[in-house]
């Protein structure tokens, strides 16, 4: 489930999309709900009060929605505005006029059909990624600790948590070791909470340090993240700059087209005196090319495609508009560990000081271990280098978690021989005084890539002594070595070539962060800086955020203002992480991506999560946001064309009082060879080219001219055959002529948008125009789509026509590209 957060005020905080906060009331308190303490069970539920619980429905039964129902995709791709007058008309058609011209409904039903299908794929490919990334909480029943589906909690269960875990249900913690919550995903409020036991937690915080575990007190829908995960993890199109500029482009088709079909209507039925059912399907044949009914249609074809794609590659798209906006992308901020570097660590030194005795550090190190049941990398780095012995002799009395806002963990000891000590093992630059000469020797380490901790013995015994790491004896340095992760170079140099700003955000060393990135080859990976020396100033830290490359020591909350400082200076802000301390800045990028094998917080913030931890998956992402908004760009053009071109038509059959000159079958015929099958092949195919702002701008600047010059020539041949041919037959004449002549405007403006030539986009223009010549030519295909051409001279004036058309077409789109940009 995808949480959002919400300030204090309950206003959504900047950032992804977000559902509202429920008016929670009295009833519902998000932060301190009134529940009695429950009993404490130290072993948890047991296997008969598990089943007892099930029976009565007492189960954390609230479904996995990554996508929508398919009664709802079938509901969205069925009822729509469009849908219904076209069918509307077709049954009108089906009644007046031959099956020919009721064509346009079966297109309709098969567009409807597509739409259907390839949702539904992606709804399947949503939902079994869902399942894998899917948050796998510790649960104690019997005495045993075992990992199961967040579906199968039950009332009472006792939920284990450990750094980086989501709170997954509501409840009451029943043990706590220094354990620290993050509630900032449903009070807005940054700093951690410090749990005690009996305090309260809730669904959708989670564990930034410290352990414990809580009895689960509300499960299912009663639940607080229950109530707001249904909006949040849905299958939406919402906040797309792509569906926002098509919905605008039919809320103005809709205007333009509702009073032009009534002047039709009025034109063909009542001024004109004809054959009824012949005025009837005309009319219709002038009101149904107006209407773009397939551009929905593909556009979301080619993001449910896009979303079965990147779902092969193991990429988890929680929200769609996600695929489109790591497209527009100009900046991308990422954490140095889990992202650069592999998870593991490896000691590749330890240095005493202070002439301290090496064989008492490696003891020392080797308990530090032990401390922390749920280590990170650099204590499981310790782990695997002083692997414990079977029997201990010295024991662990006290331990303090490692937070990334004091960039430390500690334990305390009591020895072999009795004597009790504490240490801390953190950031040397943190721990030492600001003169030490140990921080030269450190620099130098660092230079190399290499990372470095300080051990440092407390004064006295208590961890949590005022200025205890002010005043502890510095002791050893352990260096660690990263294991950087063998894509991330070609990932990286991707990132560059497509113009995209890459920026290294981590908490460790500056330098040392550098070195690494260097190793990489990321451009500027010597302009480091320290994040404790940025300016606090939003546009000074946007100023030094622009000229640097690599920070170092950046807090979680610093992360959050340096995404803010970017995105006020226009910045589309990507962010990946796989730690806590990612998750404020992951929520409010404008696109959060979380590795697969971060904390359960990362991946229920981000839109994108890599479920196989590649960076590399990232250009794929990239790619695939690029090939549906330059493709969709590409094709709405072809569709908002014939709109234009159609609703001018209309105008001047109304202002000329003429008969409209088609029937449905020949602009279904026109549709299907110059939009309908193209586009379908167009918006599928490769497209590498940087997604560009103000899409309905970019589409009606060149829709609108290529219209008008289409229905112009259309009405001009249209006009002079009118004038040439007499007698019976003469409309089907002038219908042949005039469809001859938009047929090869429309050819010549789809051979426009197929550029860039390759063979394949020059073999679809040909054989669409194949298609139309084999109509021609064919007997039984002339009856049925009542296209005969008569004579020579009015076919060959169409032919002219058409092809001054073109060259205007060519001069006015080349005009345009100059005056206002490709």
């Amino acid at each position: 489930m995808t949480q959002r957060a919400l300030d204090s005020s309950g206003e959504q905080t900047p950032g992804p999309s977000r559902p509202a906060m429920i008016d929670a009331g009295a009833e519902l308190d998000p932060v301190h709900p009134v529940e009695p303490p429950p009993p404490r069970r130290p072993d948890g539920l047991s296997a008969a009060e598990v089943a007892e619980r099930v029976a009565r429905g007492e189960i954390n039964d609230v479904p996995v929605r990554s996508s929508r129902s398919m009664t709802e995709i079938i509901r969205a791709n069925v009822f729509t505005r469009f849908n219904l007058i076209i069918g509307v008309l077709w049954v009108i058609m089906l009644f007046v006029a031959p099956i020919q011209d009721s064509l346009f409904g079966f297109v309709i039903v098969a567009n409807t059909g597509i739409g259907i299908i390839q949702e539904w794929r992606a709804k399947r490919t949503l939902d079994s990624l869902a399942v894998i990334g899917e948050a796998k909480p510790t649960v104690r029943r019997d005495g045993v600790a075992a990992e199961i589906s967040t579906s199968e909690i039950v009332l009472g269960d006792l939920v284990e948590l450990g750094p980086g875990d989501k709170v997954v249900v509501d409840g009451t913690v029943a043990e706590a070791d220094s354990l620290e919550i993050d509630e900032s995903l449903l009070t807005g409020e940054a700093d951690p909470v410090l749990k005690r036991a009996g305090d309260a937690v809730m669904s959708g915080s989670f564990v930034v340090a410290g352990g414990g575990a809580f009895t689960a007190t509300r499960v299912g829908r009663e639940a607080y993240a229950a109530q707001l995960a249904e909006e949040a993890s849905r299958f939406t199109l919402v906040h797309s700059e792509l569906r926002s500029g098509i919905s605008t482009i039919l809320k103005y088709v809709t205007w333009m087209m509702v009073p032009t079909a009534i002047g039709l209507i009025i034109s063909q039925l009542v001024v004109k005196d004809n054959n009824f059912k012949d005025s009837v399907a005309r009319t219709v044949g002038g009101i149904v090319p107006m209407i773009p009914e397939g551009l929905v249609l593909l556009t979301s074809v080619a993001f449910a495609i896009g979303v079965v794609r990147l779902g092969r590659k193991q990429c988890l798209v929680q929200e769609l508009p996600a695929i489109e906006g790591l497209a527009r992308v100009d900046v991308v901020c990422l954490d140095k560990t889990g992202t650069l570097t592999e998870g593991g660590m490896d000691v590749t030194e330890v240095r005493p000081l202070n002439g301290s005795d090496e064989t008492y550090v490696e003891e020392v190190l080797r308990t530090f271990g032990a401390s922390d049941p749920r280590p990170n990398a650099s204590l499981q780095a310790l782990i695997d280098a002083y692997p414990q012995r079977e029997e201990a002799a010295w024991a662990v009395t006290d331990a303090m978690p490692f937070s990334s806002a004091r960039k430390y963990s500690g334990a305390a000891f009591t020895e072999a021989d009795g004597t009790a000590s504490a240490w801390l093992l953190g950031a040397p630059d943190v721990l030492l005084s600001e003169g030490d000469t140990a921080l030269a020797e450190i620099e130098r380490l660092n230079e190399q890539g290499l990372r470095v901790l300080l051990l440092a013995r407390v004064q006295g015994d208590a961890l949590d002594a005022p200025g205890a790491a002010a005043g502890a004896a510095p002791t050893a340095l352990v260096v660690l070595e990263q294991r950087l992760r063998p894509d991330a170079g070609d990932t990286l140099a991707y990132f560059a070539d497509q113009n995209v700003a890459t920026k290294v955000i981590s908490g460790d060393n500056a330098v040392s962060v550098g070195a690494v990135a260097g190793k990489l080859g990321l451009a500027g990976a010597e302009n480091t800086l320290d994040a404790r020396r940025l300016p606090a100033d939003p546009d000074e830290m946007a100023t030094a955020i622009e000229q640097n490359a690599v920070f170092g020591r950046v807090t979680p909350q610093q992360k959050r203002d340096m995404v803010a400082a970017l995105q006020s200076r226009g910045h589309t802000v990507a962010m990946t992480g796989d730690g806590v301390n990612d998750v404020l800045a992951l929520k409010d990028a404008d696109i959060g991506v979380s590795m697969g094998s971060g904390s359960e917080a990362t991946r229920a913030v981000a839109q994108i999560v890599l479920l196989n931890n590649s960076f590399a998956t990232l250009p794929s992402v990239v790619a695939e946001g690029r090939r549906v908004i330059g493709n969709i760009t590409r094709v709405a053009t072809l569709f908002l064309t014939k709109t234009v071109y159609s609703v001018l038509l209309a105008i001047l059959v109304v202002c000329t009082q003429v008969e409209y000159p088609f029937l449905p079958r020949h602009l279904t015929l026109l549709a299907t060879l110059t939009i309908g099958v193209p586009a379908f092949f167009l918006a599928l195919a490769p497209n590498k080219e940087r997604a560009q702002p103000h899409f309905v701008r970019r589409v009606m600047r060149y829709a609108i001219p290529s219209g008008v010059i289409a229905a112009a020539a259309t009405f001009t041949t249209y006009l002079v055959a009118r004038h040439h041919y007499t007698g019976e037959g003469a409309l089907d004449a002038e219908t042949s002529a005039a469809t001859l002549t938009l047929f090869l405007v429309a050819m010549w403006v789809l051979a426009i948008i197929a550029r860039p030539y390759t063979w394949w986009r020059i073999g679809l223009v040909a054989s669409m125009g194949l298609g139309f010549l084999i109509v021609l030519v064919v007997p039984w295909l002339q009856d049925f789509f009542a296209l005969k051409l008569v004579g020579t001279t009015m076919p060959w004036t169409a032919v002219g026509i058409a092809v001054a058309a073109a060259v205007l077409l060519e001069s006015v789109w080349r005009w345009v590209g100059r005056r206002f940009g490709a």
